[in-house]
């Protein structure tokens, strides 16, 4: 055990992807997770495989179990009526910390309840390797108990980031703009690639797509470059003429913030973006008219 002064019994509701890896985080930093529910045969089957010594309870019990910290990794639209549902059942007690994964939601959904937003600034599957993608991340925190919380992100090997309890969806708006995203965008160039007749999209676009965020991540706007950075408007023009409607319009969408992006970091001189930006129009049009 690394910074928590004592062992935590600890009570897991929802054995998901981040509720069943978090949970075996705990367990790995000297804590003891000592209940888990899980509702569904994948869920079940991920708390045996990564809390083996779990008895697998309803919700209510899980909470009665979890002498010090309840961890709440729910669905965000789902967390309001399970805290209230188990403070008005009596299942939660004085003295215990509820800690609960959401992104958006911070302290207010808590209610009364002694707690802590506790995010992962992490994309989970629920497989053994998220474990090793935990050490050195963030977690966006919001909590009144900052010492706790510290010790406790310390142990599961991350770093706190504080998030105050208005920014909490901006804050899990970028990531989610970020990660989520992401992954159609990939997706969708790759179906491109292969519609082009490539059969491996994912070894062409691999080297590409990790220099690019390398690049962005320590470069920022001085990343850009292609044709939308450079004022290429006929090949912008070629690009939508051939692209399915389905991906002009994501394509539309990003080159139009990627030409705003590149003007006002000096890439793009605004007198080259005139026919970009003519083009970029015109395909709008023409796409909500179809």
């Amino acid at each position: 055990m690394s910074a928590m002064q004592r062992t935590l019994t600890v009570g897991v509701v929802g054995a998901g992807r981040v509720g069943a890896v978090v949970g075996a985080a705990l367990n790995a930093a000297g804590h003891r997770v000592v209940a888990a529910a899980a509702v569904s045969a994948a869920s079940r089957d991920r708390a045996a495989r990564l809390l083996p010594d779990a008895a697998i309870l309803p919700a209510a019990e899980v909470a009665r179990a979890a002498d010090d910290l309840l961890l709440l990794a729910v669905p965000d639209d789902a967390l309001g009526d399970l805290i209230a549902g188990l403070a008005a059942t009596g299942s939660l007690r004085p003295g215990q910390i509820v800690a609960h994964t959401s992104g958006a939601h911070g302290l207010a959904v808590l209610g009364d309840v002694n707690g802590m937003a506790l995010h992962p600034a992490m994309t989970f599957t629920g497989a053994d390797a998220d474990l090793e993608r935990l050490p050195g991340i963030a977690w966006g925190v919001t909590t009144p108990d900052r010492a706790f919380a510290t010790r406790l992100v310390a142990d599961l090997g991350g770093v706190p980031e504080w998030i105050a309890e208005d920014n909490r969806p901006l804050y899990h708006a970028a990531l989610a703009h970020g990660a989520n995203h992401l992954v159609t965008l990939v997706n969708e160039a790759a179906d491109l690639l292969r519609a082009a007749g490539v059969e491996d999209a994912e070894r062409v676009l691999g080297p590409l797509l990790r220099a690019a965020l390398d690049n962005a991540l320590r470069l920022g706007d001085a990343a850009l470059t292609g044709p939308v950075s450079r004022g290429d408007a006929g090949t912008v023009a070629k690009h939508l003429d051939r692209m399915p409607v389905e991906a002009a319009g994501t394509y539309l969408a990003m080159a139009r913030r990627t030409a705003d992006r590149a003007i006002a970091s000096g890439r793009l001189r605004p007198q080259d973006a005139t026919l970009l930006m003519d083009v970029l129009s015109r395909a709008t049009t023409v796409g909500s008219a179809r």
